[in-house]
Formats: structure tokens, C-alpha cells, sequence
């Protein structure tokens, strides 16, 4: 916590609950996860194309979901499992196969999950 913040806590008498702290510690934590940043930089380059990839962007290509919001179409652990086979398809003609190794596919899953709209 800044000496502002501590100031303002102690001059209003704000408490923090403790739980509302570890929940922005862990966002804090999350925002600098070395795997979460490398399955930022996978679907980046691989998939910013025609996905929208970050929190607010939208996606170039008018048939591809927003990655922010692949829970609401699709359990996570399903993607896991067609990301573990080996090969991530679509019944559209123009998304290639994309193939990942396992350290790879923890990345991108734990990427997308950081993003995951409500």
C-alpha cells in the first residue's frame, strides 16, 4: 500500500477487508505470471489475426470469438482437451490447424483464462 493510500485509509478510517486484498494481490500477481505472459504472446502471434485476443479489442475476423469470452461458448477444460490432442480445428475452411506443445498449451489456457469476461 503507497504512503497516499495509507494516509487516506488512516485519515477515513477505511479498513480493507482482507479478502478484498488478496483478491487485488492475486490480480497484481496474475497481470506479471511468466506463463500467463508467454500464452499472451502465443495467441498474439498466432491467433490476433482473426481473434480478438486482449480485453477490449474486437475480432478482425467476423466468425472468431473474442478469446475474453470463449467460457461463455465453451467449457475451458473442453478447450484443454482439444488443445492436448494436439490440434486446435475449425469447421471454417480459412482457421489452420494449430499445433502446441504441452508447456504451450498450459500457457495459452492460462492466458485466456486471465481474461475471461463475467
Amino acid at each position: 500500500m503507497s504512503c497516499r493510500m495509507a494516509d487516506i485509509v488512516k485519515m477515513t478510517g477505511l479498513r480493507i477487508a482482507p479478502a478484498i486484498a488478496a483478491l487485488l494481490a492475486a490480480g497484481v500477481a496474475c497481470a506479471h505470471d511468466p506463463v500467463v505472459e508467454e500464452g499472451r504472446a502465443l495467441v498474439e502471434l498466432n491467433c490476433s489475426r482473426c481473434h480478438a485476443v486482449g480485453v477490449r479489442d474486437a475480432s478482425p475476423h467476423d466468425q472468431a470469438p473474442p478469446f475474453r469470452t470463449l467460457s461463455q461458448r465453451y467449457p475451458l477444460d473442453a478447450l484443454e482437451e482439444a488443445f492436448a490432442s494436439g490440434h486446435i480445428t475449425s469447421a471454417h475452411p480459412d482457421m489452420p490447424d494449430f499445433v502446441a506443445r504441452p508447456d504451450q498449451v498450459e500457457a495459452i489456457l492460462a492466458y485466456i483464462g486471465s481474461i475471461q469476461e463475467d
